[in-house]
Order: C-alpha cells, then sequence, then structure tokens
C-alpha cells in the first residue's frame, strides 16, 4: 500500500493509528482530484485485440420504460441526480432472465407517479412488461435493487433500496410479488435514504441476510438549493448541494432468523459505523480466501468502506489499512459503481471503482496477504477522466477467459451542456479490454454504437439473456429508456454455471473454480454490485477455444465438490450434494440486425 504525500499524509497517519476513518472539515460538493487523463499505450507488437460490435436492441426486445428521477431540468436536490438500479433475475424459473428496472419519483405531486417496470423473457430478446400483473408497480422514490430467495422456497425475491422505506417483495411462485416488508422485520418506521444493497449469508447458516448501504441523511426542508451556499458551484455554475456539506449516514446488517424475519444486528456485528460516510454500491466477494464473504462499499466523497468478516458473526471495518478505502495518493474520491472480478487469474477476487468526473477510477489489485494496490494507472485504465462513472462490470465480451471492464457513464448536471469547459450530461460508455498481462487496453472507440452513443448513464447490470453464451448489459438512463447491449461479434467458447445450495436456491456466496488445459479462472454467485444494480445468479465463463473443463464449487457452508468433465457451449446446473441436475446447449441466438437510426 502506498503511502500518501502531501496534505493527506497527516490524516492517513492518524488514521492508521487510530483504526479509525478520520473525517477532516469537508467543503460543498463531490471529491475529485482535477487529474489529468494518462497517455493510451498502444498494443505490444504481435497482440492483436479481438472484435466488438455492441448493439443497442432495447427497442427491438420491448425494454422501453423511461426512467424518472425528479425534474429533467431545475433540479433542486441530490436525490435527483443518483438515478436508479437495474435487476437481471429469472423470476418465474423458466430458465430465461427477466429484466427489471427500478424507478425514482418526482417532487411534483401534480403528475401520475412513475412505475417500476418488470419485463418477462419470452426468448430471443424479446420481453412483454408485466409489472403490474406482477404487483410491482409504484413503491416510492426507487433507488437500488437486488435478489435473493430468503425463505428457502425456490424463489427469488426482490428488495429495493429508496428514498423513503425499503420494500421486501416475496415471490409467490406464481408470477406475482407480496409486500412482505413489515411482516418480515424491515420496516423502518422512518425516512432513510438507502442505496445499494445484498443478500449474503454472512454467518453460513444456510439463510440469506441482507446488507444495506446508506447514503445521505436527507430531509429537503433542511437542504439549500443550489447556489444558496458558496460551494454550492461547479465550475462556476449554480449546482445542487451535495453530498459533502451534508449528513453522512452508516450501513446496516439484517440477520436472518430462518424463522420468517430479519433482525437489525448492524451494531453487534460491527457494521454500523459512524454516520459519516455516504455509501453506494454495496459489493460482496471472499476477498481473502477464507470462506467468509466480505463487504466492500463504495462511497461517494469519503473514504470506501471495507468489512473483512472475521467468520464469528461480526465484521472488521479495515477500509483503510487494506488499501482499498483511497486511492494510491491517499486521497477520497467520489465512488460510485464497483465490481469484483479476477483480473489477472491469480486466484484472489479484485476491485473495479468507478468515480466522478476530472478523476480516474480505481483498479485495487487484491495482494493475496489482505489488502490491495491500487494499480489503476499501470493497467492502462487512467486514459480518461472527462467522464463520470457509474455503473461498472468485470465481463468477458470475447470469451477468451480474461475478464474485460465495462463502464457507464453520465454526469450529474443537466445543465453542464451550457458550459465552455466541454463537458456534457450525456455521455459515452467505456470498454476495456484484458490484454492477459496486467493491463488493460481500450476499445471504446471502436466497440459499436451502443459504447459510442452518448446518455445520462446510471445502474447496470450483466447477464445472459438469450443464453447463447454472450452476456447482455442492460443500463438505466435517466429520463428516457434504457440501453440494452447485445454483442454481435464473433466469440469464443463459452460455459453458464447455475449453482444451487443444499437449501434449493441460487447459491449466493459460492465460489467456482473452473480449470481448463489452458488455465483457472474464479467466479463467485454474488448478490448486488454494478452500481446499486443486480446481475445474472449464473457464473459465465469465456473459455476461448477449450471444449472442455472441470469445476470445483466451495458452497456457502464451506464444502466442496468437484464436476469434471464439463464440455463446452452449455449451461449446467448443479446442485449441492446432488451433482450435475441439468445440462443444455447454449443456443445459436437471434440475428441482430443495426438498429434503425444508429
Amino acid at each position: 500500500m502506498r503511502f500518501p504525500a502531501g496534505p493527506h499524509a497527516v490524516l492517513f497517519a492518524l488514521v492508521l493509528w487510530s483504526g479509525t476513518a478520520v473525517q477532516p472539515a469537508l467543503p460543498q460538493g463531490m471529491a475529485t482530484g482535477n487529474v489529468k487523463a494518462r497517455p493510451a499505450r498502444p498494443l505490444p507488437k504481435g497482440l492483436t485485440a479481438p472484435e466488438v460490435n455492441y448493439l443497442d436492441v432495447a427497442e427491438q426486445a420491448g425494454v422501453v420504460g423511461v426512467n424518472v428521477s425528479g425534474a429533467e431540468r431545475g433540479q433542486q436536490y441530490i436525490v435527483e441526480t443518483v438515478g436508479s438500479g437495474v435487476a437481471i433475475f429469472d423470476y418465474n424459473n423458466d430458465g430465461l432472465q427477466d429484466v427489471f428496472l427500478v424507478n425514482g419519483d418526482r417532487f411534483d405531486r401534480g403528475a401520475s407517479p412513475p412505475t417500476h417496470y418488470l419485463y418477462k423473457n419470452l426468448g430471443e430478446l424479446r420481453f412483454a412488461e408485466v409489472t403490474r400483473e406482477a404487483g410491482l408497480a409504484h413503491t416510492g422514490w426507487g433507488q437500488g435493487v437486488c435478489v435473493g430467495d430468503f425463505d428457502n422456497d425456490g424463489n427469488t425475491d426482490l428488495f429495493l433500496t429508496q428514498w423513503g422505506q425499503n420494500v421486501l417483495f416475496r415471490n409467490r411462485g406464481n408470477g406475482t410479488f407480496e409486500d412482505v416488508t413489515e411482516k418480515r422485520g424491515l420496516a423502518t418506521g422512518k425516512t432513510r435514504w438507502s442505496t445499494g444493497c445484498a443478500f449474503v449469508d454472512y454467518n453460513r447458516d444456510g439463510q440469506l441476510d441482507l446488507f444495506i448501504a446508506h447514503y445521505v441523511d436527507f430531509d429537503p426542508a433542511k437542504t439549500p438549493k443550489p447556489g444558496e451556499r458558496a460551494g454550492c458551484t461547479w465550475k462556476g455554475m449554480p449546482v445542487i448541494c451535495g453530498p459533502r456539506g451534508l449528513p453522512g449516514e452508516t450501513m446496516s446488517l439484517y440477520r436472518n432468523d430462518g424463522q420468517g424475519r430479519f433482525l437489525n444486528v448492524s451494531k453487534e456485528a460491527g457494521v454500523e459505523a459512524p454516520k459519516d460516510y455516504y455509501g453506494f454500491t454495496a459489493l460482496t466477494g471472499d476477498f481473502d480466501n477464507d470462506g467468509w464473504t466480505d463487504v466492500y462499499v463504495a462511497c461517494d466523497s469519503t473514504a470506501s468502506l471495507f468489512y473483512r468478516n472475521k467468520g464469528d458473526g461480526t465484521f472488521e471495518e479495515i477500509g483503510v489499512s487494506s488499501g482499498a478505502a483511497y486511492n494510491e495518493d491517499g486521497r477520497e474520491q467520489a465512488g460510485m459503481g464497483a465490481a469484483a472480478g479476477d483480473f489477472d487469474r491469480d486466484g484472489f477476487l479484485d476491485i473495479f471503482k468507478t468515480n466522478f468526473s476530472d478523476d480516474t477510477p480505481n483498479l485495487y489489485r487484491n495482494q493475496r496477504d489482505g489488502s490491495f494496490l491500487d494499480v489503476t494507472v499501470s493497467a492502462g485504465l487512467a486514459v480518461h477522466t472527462r467522464f463520470l462513472g457509474w455503473g461498472a462490470a468485470f465481463l468477458d465480451f470475447d470469451n477468451d477467459g480474461w475478464k474485460d471492464i465495462f463502464v457507464a457513464n453520465g454526469h450529474v448536471y443537466p445543465e453542464i451542456d451550457q458550459t465552455k469547459g466541454g463537458d456534457t450530461f450525456k455521455q459515452q460508455r467505456l470498454l476495456y479490454w484484458n490484454r492477459r498481462d496486467g493491463q488493460f487496453h481500450d476499445m471504446s472507440a471502436v466497440a459499436g454504437q451502443g459504447i459510442l452513443t452518448p446518455h445520462a448513464s446510471r445502474g447496470l447490470a450483466v447477464g445472459d439473456l438469450d443464453n447463447d453464451g454472450s452476456p447482455e448489459i442492460v443500463i438505466v438512463n435517466l429520463y428516457e429508456q434504457p440501453s440494452l447491449l447485445k454483442n454481435v461479434a464473433a466469440r469464443g467458447n463459452a460455459l453458464l454455471v447455475r449453482a444451487i445450495s443444499k437449501e434449493g436456491r441460487d447459491a449466493i456466496g459460492a465460489r467456482l473454480t473452473l480449470t481448463t488445459a489452458s488455465g483457472t479462472q474464479i467466479d463467485e454467485v454474488r448478490s448486488g454490485g454494478f452500481h446499486i444494480s443486480q446481475g445474472d445468479l449464473r457464473a459465465h465463463f469465456g473459455l476461448g477455444s477449450e471444449t472442455q473443463a472441470s469445476l470445483q464449487v466451495r458452497w456457502p457452508d464451506g464444502t466442496v465438490e468437484s464436476f469434471p468433465a464439463l464440455g463446452a457451449n452449455q449451461i449446467v446446473t448443479v446442485r449441492q450434494r446432488r451433482g450435475v441436475i441439468k445440462a443444455e446447449k447454449l443456443t445459436a441466438g437471434r440475428p441482430v440486425s443495426q438498429p434503425s437510426g444508429s
């Protein structure tokens, strides 16, 4: 871990000495470093990047619900700027991943309230909207989403975070959901701004618990309007205030008692930090390979948090000492989205985090000793600083077995288009190809119109919507319909793995290790992540030209099973103690044409 120099050195030393995040007096606004982009490096001689062509097929697919987040222009409060998340999950157990889009709300009560959107997958990248039939219409000012089968009945349930009251929807198993928030002990009785969430079996008792991140202790009546404080400006322009200058928040952990209720154990479990943080995305993973799931929280304009699971029902917050709280210079950043993946294939999960504009993202390489090293610059990921990053994903777009990186961007101030600095509210996406040598190559400029077309994007999720072995990307765009990105370029072989625990549900927290003649990859069954969103609970492995693989699963309870000789280009379902219970070939996929007008 690099010790910071300059004005942060004293603060950093105090933090290490005390073990507690010491918060300096903060100005209004967002943390940013006014960082200059580094030049892109050419590919080494003899190394050729793969073909890639992402098309936005949302319109043809029928996924067209418009996102609402306050006023489209003239926003007054920060809650109008952060957008919302998306979930990809199979709500009706038909083997096809469905799409749920979270929606916000308006301060203008004269307009009809916006609805969330549930899109049922009909196959071949075609969807039908079934929101009202499923009982998932308006619930309030929605923010994030995560899924998990909390009652072990074989049906995946849905949890929504909100500014207001969070909502737990139990999946009845007949295509409908019921609101069981109060019945299950998750009603708070007061307005609170929650953002990221993740189901996680932190104590390995076979019951899914719930981690929730919170952002700002927000009250419009106590919040200044744009320009009312000297610091509520951006490059000379009056803008919404916050998060700095507004009251911070803490995190929550609810233990599933196995009897139908969630119990707030935040304090005794060591998760209830001081209310000094602006928490966004909750990212889970066994980062130290000890068999217990840890939690990382990307925080906006404060130090990010890293909760190490001690295996005794408690967590230790070690963000600063682990090296994952700040950037390599010891500076806090405006963290938005976060993703976990083993980009260098050393058997340990690394972390990628997005940040505000005029700054770089972070790639934290796992040092395999409980610490992380910020390798953003050396990995070639500091080549863009003008974009404001939100959703982030590790994904293997070319199926070569190495995780690439995708980022969705968009500014927070619609008025930024009127300034002379060249900043824009709508921004393109970014795609980085993994060179397999610890570095990434920026392929954004040649990755297709789905990457280059600008939007004010927020949450994203990744999942194989047509079961053809190539993961799609669904992205929330403020004040317009979402994007559904499909890579239509040629790619290698793949294997999709669904892991089901002995309780009969998707085995959230399971570690999957896949080995072929060309090496080993790892992944985990994960709830949450990206940017306050939820991806496919099935693990996707690119195999390149390999045609066979062996799989090892470390189940959430710590037991290990092996599944040898799995053929490529299949969707394989393995169940704890029962072996391979289903194997089906990947589909050929429906031909996708270039969308009109692109």
